[in-house]
This record gives structure tokens, C-alpha cells and sequence, in this order.
């Protein structure tokens, strides 16, 4: 094990073959030792019986491709395609620009022949490509005019001599190469020899983090059966069972580490707040509506839960209008019937000012004190609050991050006695605010005692992602929409249709309604030839709409004027509010009616969802007018195609359907969970193996083993846990809290 560990940890350096030049270029792709090098998964693989076929390629370039510009193309297949070839000619074309063409020409096993083409460096190339021999050839293919496959400008890898035999018996790796990488010399020949020498001195001797229990129990391979499987496979089963155990050991960890701070989470006590809540009746009593079966089900999850010593850790998920901002006021009643304090954080001064506006509305017969503690705030009115906060007269604050920046100074007297933190819209948080919240709370008792935590999150997370990311909370949804609330019927429209998307408009304003105008940019952009806010604003009030009241509303605008114009919108005293994304959250204008977003194909899935959120929150039918490019347009009212270009997705998307959880998951197809999230902001990792779109069984059988291992052996201390003891000392820093010892 000794001998095999100092293998694994030697510098790729001084492995044969590498030096200190190639090491840079390993180091670059985060290759720096030999246990690095064989974590280098290959991202494809070529077998001469079952290698892609140039005939395949060419059954699916025959529709033609509309988004083509290549004139020399009649269609592209847009995504990159490896293929085993060999080179039967070379030839230069001369044209009458002095333009240089070097075309090779090639065959695959069914001696169907394609095209290898090289505008640029074809002296280069003329040197490398060798008649009669063989190469992998990585690139996007297209279907010339005349019906050949050609790649132009592709990746090339010659098939050396003792390689050939394990094409003819076996299966060859193809690594990512990097400019780099290929700049210094590095092939993946080279790789695959590297790895070789390394697989045959550590093979058998690999230290491996799961237990043996656990890898018999699901039939899991051993980690060096895995990696051998996974650089130098017998067949495609073994790629299948190599990459579900490194799926399984990517996704186990990440969740060990989750069900430890669970554990850690739990230790603390935390103050019971019984119910029911006498404020919570009141209120409940005269609301003019009745909540939703999922209300009323997630405010008795959530009351069980606050009435125990333990601490709550709680996700509360629901769509935009699902009425989560109304559960949590139940929560925080509760806890100010308790004697508590209760804090609610927002990422941002409208969203805190819009929960500020709506809990002083709901609790004015109610004899409770709402406090706001927002960033813009005067220095004075900052220290009048921090005043209230910390006598306890104040016993709802809302705020921004200023409830932890202005605590900062004063941690043991800011707040009094807090009870209950709600966060929303939590992901906009980094994981180490939220900590700093929880222990400013914790400080405001002399008992330390810790919070009861509420986690809100109105951007619909698929379930998948949840249960991956969010493995230490408990989950409640709200999947109902109150009553009374309208669906929104969304078109997609080009820009050749904007008069009758403006008819639509007229014809709400005169019924009563409003609308809003959205641009994706203030001012226009010399580099992206935008519609812009400002701009457009001029011609929206005077040339289109010369007879109604417009508003206009950017982020670029004061904290002041923001607010000014909002109310006066939710007021009546616009009819057309024009506006950038600053709208996406925080505005409650139940008689608006029209949502319309200019070059929507700009906006992402869940920006666009949310900004449709913002109309259809009254009794009246509403409508999003999603307005892009004419060919956009129509391939968006086409039937879905295999390789279409994102933004035709996201706009068709939007066009079938207002669930926000089905949204979600096109949307994390779409940009992967790490995009969709911010992964910085959330601490998920980037996991190599595991795809968190396609592998749910993987993720949920291993989050029950990670938790049933905590379970049993909370502290790591069994000899057969050693390893993933040693592992999990070596990241305590990526947890909020956590002690092992």
C-alpha cells in the first residue's frame, strides 16, 4: 500500500516520456501527478467493429440545417463526432483568390468515402497526413453539395503501429487534448502509454475510499478494476460498470460530507416554538381566500418541526405565485408568539422591500412589529433599527445582507433571542453567509442556542438537483397555485409581428389592464445590436403608444426612483411599465396582464419563467408575447429536432408549458446544474462522471448509504471507515460546520 501510495503521488514530471516542458501543459488540465493522470477519463472510444460510420453521419445530415451560413455546406450537424479513417489521397486545389485548399480524402470500414479539408497551414498538414495510413478524426461534420461527408479543419490522431493490434482485438481510448497539451508534444498515444506503465506498478494496490461491504453490496468494482476498465476496457460492458462505480464513489462522497453537516446541524438545541400560533389563527381567520391543500400540509410539516428541541433545517420549493411568502409568515408568527425573534433574509432590496410591504399589510391588525434593514439605508435609520433589533422590540426583520454586514460589528447585541432565519431565494446566498447569519442568531442567545432554519427558493430546482444538492435539508413543495390565479398563455412571435403584439397590449390597457415592455440591456450596446430600454422607451411613448401612460424602469436608476416608479405601477398611474430584468422579482401587480420580452431568445429558461411570473397574479387572463428573430420563431413552432440550437428550445419550451419544475429540468438539460445554479455560489462540485440530469438511481442509493453510514458510525472511528475518515479531515474546510473529532 506504502509502495503503491508514493506511486500515486509522484510528480507526472518525472514519469518517461514527460519533463518539465509537458508537465506545464498536464498541469494545465490539472494533471500533476500520476494519481491525477489516472483520473484522466478518456472522452471517447474507438472500436473498429462499432466505430461511428461515415454512412450513419451522412442519414443524419439529410435535413437541411436553416441556421447554416456555410456555402459550401448544405447541412451541419453542429456537434463534434470522432470516426476511424483511413487517408487514400491528398491533393491541393488552387482557387482564384490565391486561396490555398489542401483536400484529403478518406474511407472508413464500409470504404465510404468523406473529406478532410485545411484552409490554413496546409504545408503542415501536407507533412503529417500520410497516404494509406490511419487516424482518428475528431470534428463536426457537414454534407457538402454534392452529398460527402467533409470535416473541415479537424483534430487528427495517427493510429500508431502497436496500436494497431488492440483496434483489431480490443478497444482504443481517445483523451482531450488541449492546444496546449498538443503544442508540447502531447498525443494520446503518449497518454495511453503513460497510463499503461502507471496502471501495471499501482494495479491491485489502489487505496479505495468505499467500504468493501458497500461495493459488494451493489456490485461495485474495486477501484483499480474500475480505473483499468475505464483507460483499457475488454468491451463496453466494462466502460458501463468502470463508469457507475466512479459515478457511484463521485456522488457518495459529496454526500457524505452532506449527511455530516446534517449531523452537526442537529447537535445544537434549538428554542421550541409551540403551536398553535394565536397570531397565525388571526390571520388565517381573515385572509379573503383559503390557502391550498400544499399550504396548509408544509405549515403543519413546518409547526411539527419548530415545536422541537431540535433544530429545523428546511427547504420550502415552490413555483412563482405558490404563495411561499404566506407559509413563512406562518412560521414567523409562531415563533414571535413564542417570544422569539424571527428573521427573513431576500438577495436583494426590492425583493426584501416587496416581503417588507406585504408582512406590515398582513400583520397590521395583529399587534406586531416589522422592521427593514436594507443597504441603502441612512446611516441614522440603520442605527435606529439596530436599536429595535436588539431590544427585541422589533420581532420581524427583513433585510438584505446588511442583516449580517451591520451585525457584524456588534454579533452579541444585534438581535434578541431569534427563533426562526428564513432565507429566500437562497441559492442568490453563499454558503458561508448563511453560516454567518446562523451563528449571529445563535450569539443572541446566552444559551447559544441555534435557530430553526427555513430556506425558501421561488426558481423551481429539479428533483434531482435537489436531492443531490440539498441532501441535508428537508424538502417541502407547494404545487398548487391559489385560487384565482390564471394561467399564462405565452406566444412566440417574430419581430415582423410586433404590430399585432402591440394590438394585444392596446386592446388589455382598454379593458382596464397593463402591461410590461421588457429589453434585455439600459442603453444599446455597440457589440450587441440590442432593442434598449432607454432607447426604445422614446419610441414606446410617443410613436407606438402616444395616447397611454408609460413608465420607464432600469437597475441603472436610484434605490429611490426604483421604488417611486414600482408603486406608482402597482398603483395604476402607468398603463405600460417599460423595463429591464430588474422586474424578474419583487413586483406584485395583479392587474397586469401582458408580459412582453423583446429579443427573448437572449434570456435564459428560469429568467424568462420568472419574468412571465410577474402577470396572470390577478383573476384576469394574461398573456407572454415572447418576441425574437423570424427564423427563430419558426423553428420554435416546429416539432422539437435532435441538435437544435439552445434558444429554440428554451422560446418552444416557454410556448408549451407554465410548469416550473418541468422548466427547470429542460433548463438544467439545457446549461447543466452548475450554470443553472451558480456553482461557485451553491458548493456543488463539478463532477466529472455523474450526469445529475440522467443518473437519479445512482444519486439516490447513494445518498442513503452515505446517511446510513453516518448513521452507524457518526465519527468515522470503524477501521474499515479509516480512509473516508482521512478524506473527510482533508476537506472539513468546504463545510459550514463540522466536527468530527
Amino acid at each position: 500500500m506504502a509502495e503503491s501510495g508514493s506511486v500515486l503521488s509522484t510528480p507526472v514530471q518525472y514519469l518517461k516520456g514527460v519533463g518539465p516542458r509537458r508537465a506545464e501543459a498536464f498541469a494545465s488540465v490539472g494533471i500533476q501527478t500520476v494519481e491525477d493522470l489516472l483520473g484522466y477519463t478518456p472522452r471517447a472510444y474507438i472500436e473498429r467493429s462499432a466505430h461511428r460510420s461515415l454512412r450513419g453521419i451522412a442519414r443524419r445530415l439529410q435535413m437541411p440545417d436553416i441556421f447554416s451560413s456555410d456555402r459550401e455546406s448544405v447541412s451541419v450537424l453542429r456537434q463534434e463526432v470522432s470516426i476511424l479513417a483511413t487517408v487514400e489521397q491528398i491533393r491541393l486545389r488552387q482557387f482564384r483568390n490565391n486561396r490555398v485548399l489542401l483536400e484529403a480524402i478518406i474511407a472508413d470500414a464500409d470504404q465510404m468515402k468523406g473529406a478532410l479539408l485545411f484552409w490554413n497551414a496546409h504545408q503542415y498538414y501536407t507533412r503529417v497526413l500520410v497516404e494509406g495510413a490511419q487516424y482518428i478524426v475528431t470534428g463536426v461534420p457537414a454534407l457538402d453539395r454534392y452529398g460527402r461527408i467533409t470535416f473541415t479543419h479537424p483534430q487528427l490522431e495517427r493510429i500508431e503501429e502497436e496500436e494497431q493490434a488492440m483496434l483489431e482485438h480490443g478497444i482504443l481510448p481517445v483523451y482531450p487534448l488541449t492546444e496546449a497539451m498538443r503544442s508540447r508534444g502531447i498525443t494520446a498515444a503518449l497518454i495511453r502509454r503513460l497510463v499503461r506503465t502507471a496502471l501495471d506498478q499501482v494495479k491491485g494496490n489502489i487505496p479505495d475510499l468505499l467500504p468493501p461491504a458497500l461495493l459488494e453490496r451493489h456490485r461495485l468494482l474495486s477501484k483499480g478494476d474500475a480505473l483499468e476498465h475505464l483507460h483499457f476496457p475488454p468491451d463496453h460492458h466494462a466502460i458501463e460498470r468502470a463508469l457507475e462505480r466512479m459515478k457511484f464513489e463521485e456522488i457518495f462522497l459529496f454526500e457524505l460530507l452532506l449527511a455530516l453537516q446534517r449531523q452537526d446541524q442537529l447537535r445544537g438545541a434549538a428554542p421550541r416554538l409551540p403551536s398553535p400560533s394565536p397570531r397565525w389563527e388571526q390571520l388565517r381567520q381573515s385572509l379573503p381566500f383559503a390557502l391550498t391543500s400544499a399550504q396548509e400540509f408544509v405549515i403543519a410539516e413546518i409547526q411539527q418541526d419548530l415545536a422541537r428541541s431540535e433544530p429545523m433545517h428546511r427547504l420550502l420549493q415552490g413555483d412563482v405565485g405558490a404563495g411561499k411568502t404566506l407559509v413563512a409568515l406562518a412560521a414567523m408568527l409562531t415563533a414571535v408568539d413564542a417570544g422569539y425573534q424571527a428573521l427573513l433574509a431576500a438577495p436583494t432590496e426590492v425583493l426584501a422591500e416587496q416581503h417588507y410591504r406585504t408582512i406590515c399589510r398582513l400583520c397590521a391588525p395583529l399587534d406586531v412589529r416589522v422592521a427593514k434593514l436594507v443597504g441603502s439605508q441612512s446611516a441614522r435609520q440603520r442605527e435606529t433599527m439596530a436599536t429595535d433589533i436588539a431590544t427585541g422590540h422589533a420581532q420581524i426583520v427583513v433585510g438584505t445582507h446588511a442583516l449580517f454586514a451591520e451585525s457584524s460589528a456588534r454579533p452579541s447585541h444585534t438581535y434578541h433571542r431569534v427563533g426562526l432565519v428564513v432565507i429566500d431565494e437562497q441559492h442568490r446566498f453563499g454558503v458561508l453567509q448563511r453560516a454567518a447569519l446562523r451563528d449571529l442568531a445563535m450569539a443572541s442567545h446566552p444559551e447559544r442556542l441555534a435557530p430553526h432554519l427555513l430556506v425558501m427558493s421561488a426558481t423551481p430546482i429539479p428533483r434531482t438537483l435537489t436531492m443531490t444538492l440539498y441532501g441535508d435539508l428537508d424538502v417541502s413543495l407547494l404545487d398548487q397555485m391559489p385560487p384565482g390565479r390564471q394561467p399564462v398563455t405565452t406566444k412566440v412571435l417574430s419581430t415582423d409581428q410586433l404590430p399585432a403584439a402591440y394590438q394585444v397590449i392596446r386592446s388589455q390597457i382598454r379593458a382596464g389592464h397593463q402591461a410590461f415592455i421588457v429589453y434585455p440591456l439600459v442603453e444599446e450596446s455597440e457589440s450587441m445590436q440590442l432593442k434598449a430600454a432607454t432607447t426604445e422607451f422614446e419610441s414606446i411613448a410617443n410613436e407606438h403608444f402616444p395616447d397611454v401612460r408609460v413608465g420607464l424602469l432600469h437597475g441603472q436608476m436610484s434605490w429611490s426612483t426604483k421604488e417611486e416608479i414600482m408603486q406608482r405601477f402597482a398603483a395604476g398611474d402607468f398603463d405600460i411599465l417599460v423595463a429591464t430584468t430588474v422586474i424578474e422579482v419583487g413586483i406584485d401587480v395583479p392587474n397586469a396582464t401582458v408580459m412582453l420580452i423583446n429579443h427573448a431568445e437572449r434570456f435564459g429558461l428560469a429568467q424568462l419563467h420568472q419574468l412571465r411570473g410577474r402577470v396572470g397574479r390577478g383573476t384576469a387572463p394574461a398573456t407572454c408575447l415572447l418576441i425574437t428573430e423570424p427564423f427563430l420563431a419558426h423553428r420554435a413552432r416546429m416539432p422539437a429536432q435532435e441538435d437544435e440550437p439552445p434558444a429554440v428550445t428554451r422560446l418552444r419550451t416557454m410556448a408549451e408549458t407554465t410548469d416550473g419544475f418541468l422548466i427547470a429540468e429542460v433548463d438544467m438539460r439545457l446549461r447543466g446544474p452548475g450554470d443553472m445554479l451558480g456553482t461557485r455560489q451553491s458548493g456543488m462540485p463539478d463532477f466529472r462522471y455523474l450526469d445529475l440530469v440522467h443518473d437519479t438511481t445512482t444519486i439516490a442509493t447513494a445518498r442513503a448509504e452515505a446517511f446510513s453510514l453516518i448513521n452507524r458510525d457518526p465519527h468515522l472511528r470503524a477501521s474499515e471507515h479509516s480512509l473516508l475518515r482521512r478524506y473527510v479531515l482533508d476537506r472539513k474546510d468546504s463545510l459550514t460546520h463540522y466536527a468530527i473529532a
